[in-house]
């Protein structure tokens, strides 16, 4: 049996870093301030070690790499930090908002995105995939993950289409879905859009909150029902004021489709350059199930994914696929036939359910977990 891999560590914080004792052997150091921490480098022990946007006067430098570690330094010029230990928060992507004149972070870095996003630039692509494997980082951090590829939360992706609006039955439906499983214990997921998955993540938020305060916030947000809406923003900042404080969502957005108001009713925003490691993330990690609302490409687009995902048991668990809207997926487009046909034979055939009843989609979370 060949000997296991020696796994890299992150070291995010100076505690974590003193805890390693007189060693750094296979650890990468993501944004400590050396110029703060002065450490007697000749004791201890380098190998394999990497430092992530560290500060560090050049003594410090020339001597870690005189040793052998690499260095990744502070990167100039850029909207976004690769190096960042978080996911976004809809405050920090809104700063700098006003009705009239959209100046936010979030319309910054994807005007950079843009600008960047047929040159080849390597530099450029380098910091993105930094970053994306920090948001990556930043998700496990939260959400965990046991040796089998389980997450300790249990979590539960909502799909459907962005351009659905407010005002649409689809909406409420799906944040009423949303609210109940939060109720449940269950950690809700969303593409970070408006439409459904919006209304995924407001549901989320008022998790705990009665029926009647949900339909009340519904009738609030659809008096700018598009995202294209002048108010649509400020009609969201009202439920934020109504609740300061919500359950606990996470939206996964990604600059690769353009620019979009951020969703307000995500507590943490995992958002991405790549569109294609979004997705593979987005679907790998809601091993308790995705619920699918009616929506257009992009949604047919994650129904295969993730059926090739429990096709081939690419995780190692197979895990519930609901279709809701039985006119949509069954009769409009002919996808939930489709997916049905393709899974006979395979386990993931009997975690297939399709239903125009809400509760009868969170019983079916309930009742079928993810099988390893």
């Amino acid at each position: 049996m060949p000997a296991p891999k020696k796994l890299i560590k992150e070291i995010k914080s100076v505690k974590d870093l003193l805890s390693e004792g007189n060693t750094l052997l296979n650890l990468t150091i993501l944004d400590l301030d050396f110029k703060k921490e002065k450490l007697d480098w000749a004791n201890i022990k380098l190998g394999n070690t990497t430092f992530l946007g560290c500060k560090m006067d050049d003594e410090t430098e020339m001597i870690l790499r005189k040793r052998g570690a690499i260095i990744y330094p502070k990167m100039v010029g850029l909207p976004y930090d690769p190096y960042r230990k978080s996911l976004y928060t809809w405050q920090e992507l809104m700063d700098g908002y006003d009705i009239k004149n959209d100046n936010t972070l979030d319309l910054k870095i994807y005007n950079h995105f843009l600008s960047f996003k047929n040159s080849g630039d390597i530099n450029e692509s380098l910091c993105e995939r930094i970053h994306d494997h920090a948001i990556d980082d930043a998700l496990y951090n939260i959400i965990g993950m046991d040796e089998d590829g389980m997450t300790q939360k249990k979590c539960v992706g909502i799909m459907g289409g962005h351009s659905i609006l407010r005002d649409d039955p689809a909406y409420e439906k799906t944040a009423m879905i949303a609210k109940i499983l939060t109720e449940k214990g269950y950690l809700i997921l969303s593409g970070g859009g408006p439409g459904i998955m919006e209304a995924a993540n407001l549901g989320a938020y008022l998790g705990g909150k009665t029926e009647a305060q949900l339909k009340e916030a519904v009738e609030i947000l659809k008096v700018a029902p598009s995202y294209k809406d002048e108010n649509f923003v400020k009609q969201s900042e009202k439920i934020m004021e109504m609740y300061p404080t919500g359950a606990e969502n996470i939206a996964i957005p990604t600059w690769f489709y353009g620019h979009e108001p951020s969703n307000l009713f995500a507590t943490g925003i995992a958002k991405y350059f790549s569109n294609a490691i979004r997705e593979d993330i987005l679907l790998a990690v809601a091993l308790h199930g995705i619920i699918y609302a009616p929506g257009s490409a992009g949604t047919v687009q994650e129904v295969f994914t993730d059926a090739a995902q429990d096709h081939y048991v690419s995780f190692g668990w197979v895990s519930p696929m609901i279709f809701f809207g039985k006119k949509f997926w069954s009769e409009d487009s002919k996808v939930y036939e489709l997916v049905e046909d393709l899974s006979k034979g395979f386990k993931y055939h009997d975690m297939l359910a399709i239903s125009d009843d809400r509760d009868e989609v969170v019983k079916f979370i309930v009742e079928h977990p993810p099988v390893k």
